[in-house]
């Protein structure tokens, strides 16, 4: 069996195929207590910087140009090149979901760390 990046949002259920649960949210999702949300690790880290996500939000940044600055600052950070070799060494047991709260499911960061994931394993 190959284990899989997953994603999910925080107000999903948990389920027991979600492996290994990383909140990938610079802020703690509104409405969810730390004991239900059913995490093994909270990587801020690993998330957009505050001012493309600023611009992003605010509808100043198009997703595509939110989606490049993103991945130039995951090529820039130390804190990712760590995270991906956390995150292959837990797929080698498990799938790993990566938990996020934004709304939209079509466009947002978790789409584009998942893309990054799997280009720098």
């Amino acid at each position: 069996m190959v284990n899989r990046i997953l994603l999910k949002r925080i107000y999903e259920p948990p389920e027991e195929s979600d492996g290994y649960r990383i909140l990938v949210d610079r802020l703690w999702p509104r409405g969810i207590k730390k004991v239900a949300a059913h995490l093994d690790e909270w990587a801020k880290v690993i998330t957009p910087g505050t001012e493309i996500r600023r611009l992003y939000h605010q509808g100043e940044m198009p997703f595509d140009g939110f989606a490049e600055a993103y991945q130039e600052e995951l090529a820039a950070s130390e804190g990712a090149a760590a995270f991906v070799a956390h995150c292959r060494e837990l797929l080698e047991a498990q799938n790993v979901t990566l938990v996020y709260a934004a709304k939209n499911t079509q466009e947002n960061h978790v789409l584009v760390l998942r893309e990054w994931l799997r280009r720098n394993m």
